[in-house]
């Protein structure tokens, strides 16, 4: 938990009071549960080289999509994996990023 955000503080698109961008806002929001369970099941396996892809993945979207606290997380998690880290310490920076990510919240806020 960083001194920014709460645990459980929703996180906003920097992009979400823009109304050209909205809808595309909203479409990444809606897929996050997806994302968040695709990166859990990968850990769980043991699917390393996906972990680190998916991880790769959400760090450039993520960004893109006006979630810039995201990208340091999943660059963690993908640095780790490549860089041969502990199996704990990959998952402990899996768990900050899909705590993160679980925030995640359309719109803009009031």
């Amino acid at each position: 938990m960083n001194a920014v955000h709460t645990a459980s503080e929703p996180l906003y698109s920097t992009l979400g009071g823009d109304p050209d961008l909205v809808e595309i806002v909203a479409l990444f929001v809606d897929e996050m549960p997806a994302r968040i369970s695709a990166i859990a099941t990968l850990l769980a396996d043991g699917n390393w080289d996906d972990l680190r892809r998916a991880a790769h993945q959400l760090k450039g979207s993520a960004g893109s999509y006006g979630f810039p606290a995201i990208s340091p997380l999943a660059a963690k998690v993908e640095d780790d994996v490549r860089n041969g880290q502990p199996e704990e310490a990959i998952r402990a920076a899996v768990d900050d990023l899909l705590g993160l990510c679980d925030r995640v919240r359309a719109g803009a806020p009031a």
